[in-house]
Order: C-alpha cells, then sequence, then structure tokens
C-alpha cells in the first residue's frame, strides 16, 4: 500500500462521521471519503495471500527497514507527536534530555536495557533531593555511524526543577547528555518528532542516502542547516519500537462523532494545519482518500493574552 498526497478536499457536511483526536491542546479531525468496499487479498502463510479479485496466488514483500512500509513509519511517529502533545500542554513542565553513548553502541537491546536502569536511579534521584516525580516518554536515534542516542522528555506536574547537565550524566554513566527546556514550543509533539526521520546532508551523502526532498531547517538559536527528509528512517531496524513511555502517561483520546459535534469541542480553535492524502494499492488503485485537519488551542489562547509594548493614548 501507497500514500500519495492530493489536493486538499475540504471538510465534510456538518452530518459526515468523523474521528476526533485529543492530544492535549491538539485537536485532529480525520474524514474517510471514500471506504474500501472490502479488503481485495486473503492472507493463507506468512509468505502469502491470494488476490481475491484475480484468484491469483502472491507473495508478500518482507520488509527489510521501517523505511520500506511508511505507512507504519508515519503511524508511529504520528503516535509518538499524539503521545507528546497529550502530556505536554505546558512546556515548562518539561525536561528535554539527550543520553548518548561515549562508546559506538549499536544494540538497539541493549540501549533500552540501559535506559531502564537510568531511570530506576534517575526516580531515586529525585526522591532523595525531594523533587517532584516525573512520566517520561522516550524516543531512539539511530546515527549514521551505527550508534544509538536516546532523546527522553521527562514530564513533572509542576514547573520543571533545574538539574545540572553534570548530573543527569553522571546518572546515566555511557556519556554525554544534553538538556534543553521547552519554554515558546506550542506544538511539542511535531517540534520533538521532526527530526526523527531526517538527516542532516552531510551525514546523508556519507551514507548515500541522497535520495530525497531536501529542506532546510533550524533550531531553536536559529542555526540553519540542510537535511535528507525521511533519510534517518532508513537506519531503524524493521519492527523496532521507536518510543517507550511510563504507565503514567495520558493516552490521547479518540471519538468518533459528527462534523458538527467535533466543531462544538474544537470551539474555535485556529486551524493549524490541513492536508487530504489518497491511499494506494499495490496495482495503484486508490482504495481510500483520508482528510486531515489539525487545530492548537494554545494558538486561541495565545491570540486572548494582552500585547504588551503599545503605546498609550492621550
Amino acid at each position: 500500500m501507497q500514500v500519495k498526497r492530493i489536493a486538499d478536499q475540504g471538510p465534510p457536511g456538518a452530518e459526515a462521521t468523523v474521528t476526533l483526536t485529543v492530544s492535549g491542546n491538539v485537536l485532529e479531525v480525520r474524514h474517510c471519503l471514500r471506504l474500501p468496499p472490502g479488503m481485495p487479498i486473503e492472507k493463507i502463510s506468512a509468505d502469502q495471500y491470494v488476490d481475491k479479485r484475480t484468484g491469483e496466488v502472491k507473495d508478500f514483500t518482507h520488509n527489510t527497514t521501517r523505511a520500506d512500509d511508511l505507512i507504519s513509519v508515519r503511524q508511529s511517529l504520528k503516535r509518538l507527536r499524539d503521545l507528546i502533545n497529550a502530556n505536554l500542554t505546558t512546556p515548562e513542565t518539561a525536561l528535554w534530555v539527550t543520553l548518548t553513548y561515549a562508546d559506538n553502541m549499536t544494540d538497539p537491546s541493549k540501549l533500552y536495557e540501559d535506559y531502564r536502569r537510568f531511570w530506576q536511579r534517575f526516580k531515586y534521584f529525585l526522591a532523595k533531593h525531594k523533587l517532584p516525580p516525573a512520566e517520561y516518554i522516550a524516543a531512539a536515534e539511530p546515527q549514521g555511524r551505527g550508534a544509538w542516542h536516546l532523546h527522553c522528555l521527562f514530564i513533572f506536574s509542576e514547573k520543571a526543577p533545574y538539574i545540572p547537565n553534570a548530573e543527569i550524566a553522571r546518572i546515566w554513566g555511557h556519556g554525554f547528555t544534553k538538556v534543553k527546556g521547552l519554554s515558546g514550543i506550542d506544538n511539542p509533539g511535531l517540534y520533538l518528532t521532526a527530526y526523527l526521520g531526517d538527516l542532516e546532508l552531510t551525514e546523508a551523502i556519507d551514507l548515500k542516502y541522497t535520495a530525497g526532498r531536501l529542506k532546510k531547517t533550524s533550531d531553536r538559536v536559529g542555526a540553519r542547516k540542510a537535511v535528507i527528509k525521511g533519510a534517518r528512517l532508513k537506519l531503524y531496524p524493521p519492527g523496532f519500537n521507536l518510543f517507550r513511555h511510563s504507565r503514567g502517561i495520558i493516552l490521547p483520546e479518540k471519538h468518533q462523532m459528527t462534523e458538527a459535534q467535533a466543531q462544538k469541542i474544537i470551539d474555535g480553535a485556529p486551524l493549524v494545519y490541513e492536508k487530504s492524502v489518497a491511499l494506494l494499492g499495490d496495482d495503484g488503485e486508490t482504495i481510500n482518500i483520508i482528510h486531515y485537519r489539525q487545530y492548537n488551542r494554545s494558538k486561541m489562547k495565545q491570540n486572548c493574552m494582552p500585547k504588551t509594548n503599545q503605546k498609550g493614548g492621550g
């Protein structure tokens, strides 16, 4: 199956059935414009299926990297974005921590085991110093040289405490760490996942992953860099879980309702993103068309804030 961007179809009528996903301040409305008449294949083994339209027995194409199944990759990153937004409506309550290895550590199973032990030590550190407890969302990032990084979002019930980077590096114990605040980010899920699929141009050239869309991006201090969109996805092992989270993390809410009911919940929040995609079968035939809209309530809050530095009258 393939996904193809098409011209925006626009919102449906008031009585159309939609799926509303509420992830904190971010609300997404999904509308299927055309439902498939039924699956045209029937699985007969792990390796083969019957095409019910022709009666032919065909072989499944098994993935070798996560990039070979773009639908699965997009779904994983979308779940991660929704999860972050559902738990981080106030960015000041979070710390974004990158954990790296001093050695060229290439074992993905060791990555999460090392993190499990770090998390136990980190919770002990918070309790010992009478700091508020935290929940976490941790995402793995593969490097071109084969090494792994972990990006961890630590979410507190109040403003995130100051913890020196050197202290976190000591608790981690495997290499360098970097701690950042997220103040001023109104869509943290998008901000924190945008780079997970992209590869900086210099690294992409070294790996010969240059067949992709080149784009320019900026970090939070304004530094510009060129990246190949989606190139990093080729570095994830097939079937690898991109992220994990602690038990106290809140899951996004999903509801089926009419468009009119969804708009009542959206309640005037600004539309910030809109797209339509076609789902294509292996033969190129369109089997479904989906229209997405995203609204952000934090934008509404910003618009309601009093303006400063205006000249007074009289």
